[in-house]
């Protein structure tokens, strides 16, 4: 019995140990401790260090246990707010509850134990945290559009999405620069209360956990210094700490030193909440879930943003009343509540440290024209007008925000004419029907469905200007073409992704072979350009269908050696013989010449049943005089057609096609080459 109530005491002081430490992350902390009980290799090497120091090897020094709180924690790194308060925060024993006697019990006893029971020991000493709540109701309209604007971006960039949370988590930390107070702690001093002045934000996540018996576990990892981080970077740093806690890798240090933390009971409906502050932490804020107010739950979706109604949700401030008053908590809340609805720039340095080159949408009032009276007709009209403006906008200037500059050399410039504000034109706008004018062959749309057209016609990888056309046929014909290239593009069939796919392989094993076989020969590698050699075969494949039987080629030195290997014809025997530094005994002119002067003909059948010739004129280092050259040649290939076949100019022009393939340099800097465009 006596050893028994030794052991009980024990494990009594040592879940005192992990709650002083860890908080309301004390049971994942205790579900560690006893897998590393039952083998040390089961849990990260930096528990085992914890463990160890706490217990000693496997556990075997029980005794430890009944060492202090302070004793026993985990070492950390000295705080960089420059704070000589170190001491111990006073923690407040849970009282048990009172004694209940057998006769007033209504139903079968459980004890509660294991985590469950952490979980009492928490509240119960959170009781002793004095502690009041603000709340906040927040539209989220803005927040959701922009936020669209934003998961589009990252999407294209091959990138994960960002939450509400991700955005409203990073709305407190842009609040917290104007109430910093917030981010402050409690202490005891040598018995002196004291407030803990903290420079860095630990923002603390509230991360739901399912186990395989179906049970639920909260843990509250926290993002270390995450004031310092852009929106970018506290994405990456957010979704690692996610990503850590449901693989089960979670270090020490990750739940340690959290100054404020955000949970979110929304995600499972719940509307507001009022969650615990535990010991230790002075503001916890709660999100609620994001929904229409309840009196307008009854009608239709559809129906609630033509009436200028959004959807909300409810923000709670939980607070640690000894440091915290209530006009600070209130005052923090209504700076979130202007972030989230756009002012001091928070969706500009959002969209600017994402590069998005669209500016970012704005909170305005609602005028529908429905509600006008005498004015409805007039005021819709004028929204038409406007709305027509900003179609011909986009396709005059939509090509100055192309995506076009894949190493973001230079800055993003915003251009009015491409926002909707400067049609005042509105959020509450972007579900309202407009006629488009035959925009992608559509008669209406909504505003929503409009942008998002222009969008991908004029703002995706491939920037296109043509309004400066005269002839309104070529106009139309060149307009219909984006909308089959880019607003509804059919999906590439399997067996020319596949083509596509050998082509680059092709393409760059040739220069890894020529780079490996021949190291320090120059031979202009078309390293970091292997696309160029699927899209000149995809253009041949095209060209054959339309008729085309004869390609004369002209281009720089730069992969000219992978364009004969891969494109032209079988000559690689020819290079590499060229590479040993001899002639090949059939191409006797290669003799006195460079390998990447040289030209050649070839013949090529395409995947329809097709015969292409294909000819690559050779061209000395002077490489844009082969321009003229290359036009030159082809004008002669259907001047031949025309005496041996007695055809017209007319009829012979389509069937020899001019390729002419230079860097994009040259167009600036050897003007011959824009003269021959």
């Amino acid at each position: 019995m006596v050893i028994r109530l030794a052991q009980e005491e024990t494990k009594t002081n040592l879940s005192e140990i992990i709650a002083d430490n860890f908080g309301a992350n004390a049971t994942y902390v205790e579900g560690l401790l006893a897998r590393w009980q039952s083998d040390p290799s089961l849990v990260d090497e930096s528990w085992r260090a914890y463990f160890e120091e706490l217990l000693g090897p496997n556990g075997a020094d029980g005794n430890r246990a009944t060492a202090t709180s302070s004793a026993a924690a985990p070492k950390e790194t000295p705080s960089t707010d420059g704070n000589a308060a170190a001491a111990a925060p006073a923690k407040a024993k849970a009282k048990p509850p009172a004694a209940t006697t057998p006769a007033s019990l209504e139903g079968e006893a459980l004890p509660i134990r294991g985590p469950a029971l952490k979980i009492v020991e928490n509240m119960q000493a959170s009781l002793a945290v004095p502690t009041a709540t603000s709340q906040r109701r927040i539209p989220v309209r803005l927040l959701d559009e922009n936020r669209r604007i934003i998961n589009r971006h990252l999407e294209e960039a091959g990138r994960r999405k960002a939450s509400y949370t991700h955005l409203i988590a990073y709305a407190l930390l842009r609040a917290l620069e104007e109430f910093p107070q917030m981010n402050d702690g409690f202490d005891v001093l040598e018995e002196q209360s004291v407030r803990v002045k903290r420079a860095a934000v630990n923002l603390g996540i509230a991360i739901d956990l399912e186990k395989k018996d179906g049970t639920r576990n909260l843990l509250v990892p926290n993002v270390k210094n995450a004031n310092s981080l852009s929106f970018s970077e506290f994405l990456k740093a957010y979704d690692d700490v996610v990503t850590r806690a449901r693989s089960g890798k979670l270090q020490v240090s990750d739940f340690q030193r959290t100054t404020i933390s955000l949970t979110n009971p929304g995600t499972i409906g719940t509307v507001s909440s009022t969650p615990r502050l535990m010991v230790g932490q002075s503001v916890i804020i709660a999100t609620g879930a994001i929904e229409y107010p309840a009196e307008y739950q009854s009608i239709a979706p559809a129906i609630l943003p033509q009436l200028g109604i959004s959807k909300a949700i409810t923000i709670s401030s939980t607070y640690d009343h000894r440091i915290i008053q209530g006009a600070e908590s209130g005052s923090f809340l209504a700076r979130v509540h202007e972030l989230l609805l756009g002012k001091h720039k928070f969706y500009d340095q959002i969209f600017a440290d994402l590069e998005i080159p669209h500016a970012p949408l704005r909170w305005n009032l609602d005028r529908n024209p429905l509600f006008l009276g005498a004015d409805q007709m007039h005021e819709q009209s004028i929204r038409q007008a406007r709305v027509m403006e900003l179609i011909n906008a986009y396709r005059v200037r939509g090509h100055l925000i192309a995506d076009i500059d894949p190493l973001h050399a230079m800055p993003l410039l915003y251009h009015p004419e491409l926002d909707i504000e400067t049609y005042h034109l509105t959020i509450w706008d972007l579900d309202r029907l407009f006629i488009t004018g035959g925009l992608a062959g559509t008669e209406t749309a909504t505003l929503r469905e409009i942008l998002d057209i222009l969008q991908r016609a004029y703002c995706g990888k491939v920037g296109i200007e043509y309004r400066h056309i005269q002839s309104k046929d070529e106009k139309l014909w060149l307009r219909e073409q984006i909308r089959q290239e880019f607003v509804d593009p059919e999906p590439i069939d399997v067996e020319v992704k596949k083509r596509i796919l050998w082509k680059l392989i092709s393409a760059e094993q040739f220069e890894r072979f020529l780079n490996t076989k021949y190291l320090g020969q120059k031979r202009f590698s078309i390293e970091g350009c292997e696309t160029i050699i699927a899209l000149l075969d995809q253009l041949i494949e095209r060209a054959g269908d339309l008729g085309i039987e004869s390609i004369t080629m002209g281009m720089a030195h730069r992969g000219r050696l992978n364009v004969l290997a891969n494109i032209i014809g079988h000559f690689c025997e020819r290079i590499f013989t060229s590479f040993e530094g001899s002639i090949h005994p059939e191409f006797p002119a290669d003799e006195g010449d460079v390998k990447y002067h040289q030209g050649a003909k070839g013949e090529r059948e395409t995947a329809s049943g097709k015969t292409v010739r294909l000819t690559l004129s050779p061209n000395p280092s002077h490489l844009e005089a082969v321009d003229p050259v290359v036009e030159g040649m082809t004008r002669a290939t259907q001047d031949e057609l025309m005496d041996v076949e007695g055809l017209s100019r007319d009829q012979v022009m389509p069937r020899a096609l001019p390729v002419l393939l230079h860097g994009d340099a040259a167009f600036a800097g050897q003007g011959i080459v824009m003269e021959t465009l």
